[in-house]
């Protein structure tokens, strides 16, 4: 990618893998980051985050790892569920159009980071900073301050990926962390050892008579390695369980009298909690730091690199000149709004696992008893709603499309075909006779992709009248497989405008329609100056 390198330098505060992230991304849209963590030196211990998304790998491969997570991970395509004795059901996660991905990798997240250190040791634009400590964060003009010790870091902006222990962080800016934290614990262990058959599904088991009254989650890992999660009581004592040999039956009651090594094993709490505002003046707030959810669903990391490409995109075209400053209050309405949803989501989750009262304890019981042998009931059956990208639909970013209405999320397994808020499905294209992918092109800027019939003239007018980065593409000449244009259900005379993060912006196909959803895109309703005060930063990237 190609622009100009006077915007910035951003702050980012937090340097796991959502601000890692914020700091790749920017700084391949040429801003110079800070990137600040009040720890001595990378803990590479334990796996901690370990599902990573088809959706996320893409935005990681726009840095140049996603291919290397992905191909590192393990790939799984199954979700099974138990009760007790009993396989409820399995499903395979859908793919709407042709991603390169899978849905799912797991893989450490102390590998990841390992992997994002090294795209940002090649980064210039990257200064990483260890041991900074963040005692005070104060706007000046033009700017923020942010007190490290005796050190002063001067910004344009922050980013605050300070995770979930943040409340120093949230402290100095004002901003609550309202919800709860549910009573039950979990206990995880990183296993080594060989099941064979395992090691390309998710397993979850609804009171099994090796857990019994609660749950047991098994994900499989690199290196013959399997992630168990063993809901425990609130007062479990992870010490008296290894000193006893508790533990050691614990195990193998799952994986039997085979070896096993532990390499890694937790005790931890779920909490529910988001911040009221993710935009604080010259800070934005990302991941953990902005919000928490239980991992039931992978729905935090996911979530919290979304949070990074949102965040980075709207920085960078405000600091080139391309967009206005308003534009970042964007950024609080849309994940702010994703993040609620994720609560909701995982919410109802915990409802079903950790009932809290009477009432959801015989619901659930009644409802698990069902499904054994009503398929009916499974649909109620809730193990944890995978993650996926949310929908900027409410946007005020978003131009709605009366001719594609849609309401809520669909079925699970089920994926609608795009619109308005949407992001955009992978496939195959050609462009100057190479083959890429369509995401690819659609990171690289604004983009808008004519349909046969459509005004292409038009459109081109209205891409040279704004200073951002905006190419036009004929979908007929992209879309030699046919793929793409069928998983967007694209139409005669359409101009789809897409959003550097690749999420759809307006379906526009009237021609004096393209100017005012590109300008909304962009956060403002004036036209910039015409071409001739363009800066001359098209995005190439290829």
């Amino acid at each position: 990618m190609t622009t100009t390198h006077n915007a910035g330098p951003v702050a980012v505060v937090g340097n796991g893998p959502v601000g890692q992230t914020a700091a790749l991304l920017l700084a391949r849209w040429g801003v110079p980051v800070v990137l600040l963590d009040k720890r001595p030196e990378r803990d590479p211990i334990g796996s901690k985050a370990i599902c990573q998304q088809r959706d996320v790998l893409d935005v990681w491969e726009a840095v140049g790892a996603g291919r290397r997570v992905a191909a590192e991970g393990v790939t799984w395509t199954t979700a099974r569920t138990f009760y007790r004795d009993h396989e409820l059901f399995a499903y395979t996660l859908p793919d709407h159009g042709r991603s390169c991905f899978p849905p799912f990798v797991n893989v450490s997240q102390a590998r990841t980071e390992e992997i994002l250190d090294e795209r940002i040791a090649a980064e210039p634009l990257i200064d990483v900073r260890w041991n900074r400590c963040v005692t005070a964060i104060t706007e000046v003009s033009g700017g923020v301050e942010l007190r490290c010790g005796d050190e002063t870091v001067r910004a344009a902006y922050a980013v605050a990926c300070a995770g979930a222990r943040a409340d120093d962080i949230r402290g100095l800016l004002g901003v609550s962390f309202e919800g709860h934290s549910f009573d039950d614990r979990f206990l995880i262990c990183d296993i080594r050892t060989d099941l064979p058959g395992w090691s390309t599904e998710r397993r979850f088991y609804f009171d099994p008579a090796w857990n019994p009254g609660r749950q047991v989650l098994i994900h499989p890992c690199p290196g013959s390695t399997f992630r168990i999660d063993w809901q425990v009581p609130g007062d479990y004592d992870l010490a008296t369980e290894e000193a006893d040999g508790t533990l050691d039956r614990r195990i193998r009651a799952i994986i039997g009298e085979r070896d096993y090594e532990v390499v890694w094993k937790s005790v931890y709490r779920f909490h529910s909690r988001v911040a009221d505002r993710l935009r604080a003046g010259r800070v934005l707030l990302a991941g953990d730091c902005a919000h928490l959810a239980a991992p039931f669903g992978a729905r935090g990391l996911n979530s919290g690199v979304a949070d990074a490409e949102n965040a980075a995109w709207k920085l960078a075209f405000v600091l080139h000149g391309w967009a206005p400053e308003t534009l970042l209050d964007s950024y609080h309405d849309e994940r702010h709004a994703a993040a609620v949803e994720n609560l909701d989501v995982t919410s109802a989750t915990m409802r079903f696992l950790v009932p809290r009262t009477e009432e959801d304890r015989a619901r659930r019981l009644a409802v698990l008893d069902r499904a054994v042998s009503d398929d009916a009931a499974r649909s109620d059956v809730d193990s944890g709603r995978l993650s996926e990208p949310f929908w900027y639909v409410d946007s005020p970013l978003t131009t709605p499309d009366p001719r594609r209405p849609f309401a809520g999320r669909p079925p699970r397994g089920t994926v609608p075909p795009a619109a308005p808020g949407t992001l955009v499905p992978d496939a195959p294209v050609r462009v100057a006779g190479r083959e890429e992918r369509f995401r690819e092109l659609a990171r690289d800027g604004f983009l808008l992709l004519t349909t046969p019939g459509a005004d292409r003239d038009a459109a081109v007018e209205v891409a040279s009248s704004v200073r951002a980065p905006v190419r036009v593409l004929d979908l007929a000449g992209l879309d030699h497989s046919g793929t793409l244009t069928e998983a967007l259900g694209a139409r005669a005379g359409e101009v789809w405008v897409v959003r550097p993060d690749a999420h759809v912006a307006a379906v526009p196909r009237e021609p004096a329609a393209v100017a005012p959803a590109l300008r909304t895109a962009l956060g403002t309703q004036a036209t910039r100056a015409g071409k001739e005060d363009h800066d001359g930063v098209l995005p190439t990237g290829r």
